[in-house]
């Protein structure tokens, strides 16, 4: 096995998978949440120069082509574990979730069934955006509990009702309550969208994949 410079910045990035997890475990929020994202992001540009270097370099192993697909996949599957596991469970983020997770693991699965011929399921340009849709969308996701604890903490102590008035605009917002709010509010939906959009691309791949592994899932006659 070759330790290359790309090589090393992929078993970095896969390492950072469960660390996204860990900061919650070790940290309160919304510590935990900042450190998570700049961790996730620190490992999502990682992705993209791993990649570059190897190819410009001429430093492509198959140590690389092992543990870059298994560090993206990582990534995305723990970091979710982790937005839903700290969300409120609205249907709006489960389900595009469910669906980039289902795809992941039956995708890993027609691999793993194919074995030697499983190099007919290369990775396409769609599923590369595919990839990077869902980094985006875990990110500002991330981010959004960053703006929600912040918000929380500058309300703390506050009357119920000067908050509102607060938010609604007619009280005087000392502590930056309102654009904490909008912050929140327009993450939430950025990334939520963004994430439907992920799992729509998540779903023409992984129909497209199994439309290629048709003809080796077909008994012989």
């Amino acid at each position: 096995m070759k330790w290359t410079l790309p090589n090393i910045l992929t078993a970095l990035r896969l390492l950072a998978a469960p660390g996204v997890a860990l900061m919650f475990l070790y940290f309160a929020r919304p510590l935990a949440d900042w450190l998570a994202l700049i961790l996730f992001l620190g490992a999502a540009i990682t992705d993209f120069f791993d990649g570059h270097l190897a190819r410009a370099w001429s430093q492509e192993t198959k140590l690389g082509a092992m543990l870059d697909p298994i560090a993206d996949k990582a990534m995305v599957v723990i970091a979710l574990m982790v937005i839903i596991g700290y969300s409120s469970w609205t249907p709006w983020l489960v389900l595009p979730a469910t669906v980039i997770l289902f795809r992941e693991v039956f995708v890993s699965g027609l691999r793993e069934f194919l074995g030697d011929v499983s190099g007919t399921l290369k990775v396409t340009k769609l599923a590369k955006w595919k990839t990077t849709v869902q980094m985006v969308a875990i990110s500002v996701l991330f981010s959004q509990g960053v703006f929600e604890h912040y918000l929380v903490m500058s309300a703390m102590g506050m009357d119920d009702e000067i908050v509102r008035n607060i938010l609604n605009g007619t009280a005087e917002d000392l502590m930056g309550l309102r654009w904490k709010q909008y912050g929140m509010v327009w993450a939430g939906l950025a990334g939520i969208a963004l994430l439907w959009l992920a799992a729509a691309l998540t779903l023409i791949t992984g129909l497209d994949y199994f439309r290629k592994a048709i003809p080796h899932l077909k008994e012989e006659t």
